[in-house]
């Protein structure tokens, strides 16, 4: 996924209110938007280096997005606005080998009153549930873990895909690592002991696991290699 214009940079100075970031770019403070709910534990140390986008839109509030943040040398793509078409634009193009075989997709299908799946995925035999989780978390060296906060909405999400399998849907839950220093993936079990729990009852309910890192540069965002989870 390439982005529009080539990302500026600039130095991290604070985060607050959740959704805005005071970055330092060329001897002067701006304000952009935080595209993250979540903690992004241990990516908002001030002096980390930052890519961010500039909107040409008069009517946006704020001008500027944070895209990109730099971590011991390493960058890591916070914008979870980006992850969906991250994983549309590769499987359009097959770069997801379990799921080439679906020929049609369609993002956002309600499935409940109350929830709606990130793609629909189907051919002439089978349809399937795809829900996309996008992960920035690193504790332990070259290990990935989700969720980095409490996330209630992520647990219905299984309880539902759950309910999808016994319906007799296909299901795959995707983990989207942003970020390329990472050979291993987990569930962090002591942030969030509910969702922890309602993974390994999806997977005895057999719903399948994947889990891919990215590329990341000022130019673009791609899926790279497949990672492998921990039980």
């Amino acid at each position: 996924m390439k982005f529009e214009k080539k990302l500026l940079q600039g130095t991290l100075i604070k985060r607050y209110k959740r959704f805005f970031v005071d970055i330092k770019h060329q001897n002067r403070t701006i304000t952009a938007h935080c595209p993250n709910t979540g903690s992004m534990l241990s990516l908002l140390k001030a002096g980390n280096k930052v890519w961010f986008s500039e909107s040409d839109n008069p009517k946006r509030k704020l001008k500027y997005t944070l895209q990109i943040i730099e971590v011991e040398n390493k960058l890591v793509g916070i914008n979870t606005h980006l992850t969906n078409k991250i994983i549309l634009e590769s499987l359009k193009a097959k770069k997801i080998q379990c799921l080439s075989k679906f020929t049609e997709i369609k993002p956002e299908v309600k499935f409940s009153n109350n929830t709606r799946f990130d793609f629909l995925i189907s051919n002439n035999k089978e349809k399937c549930f795809l829900e996309v989780k996008n992960v920035t978390l690193v504790r332990e060296m070259n290990t990935a873990e989700f969720p980095d906060a409490i996330t209630s909405r992520g647990t219905k999400h299984l309880m539902e895909l759950i309910e999808a399998k016994k319906k007799g849907y296909k299901c795959y839950l995707l983990f989207l690592i942003q970020r390329e220093d990472c050979k291993l993936f987990k569930i962090a079990k002591d942030i969030d002991v509910d969702y922890n729990n309602a993974f390994d009852l999806a997977i005895k309910n057999e719903v399948k696991i994947l889990c891919y890192d990215c590329k990341l540069s000022a130019e673009e965002i791609i899926i790279n290699n497949q990672i492998f989870y921990e039980k």
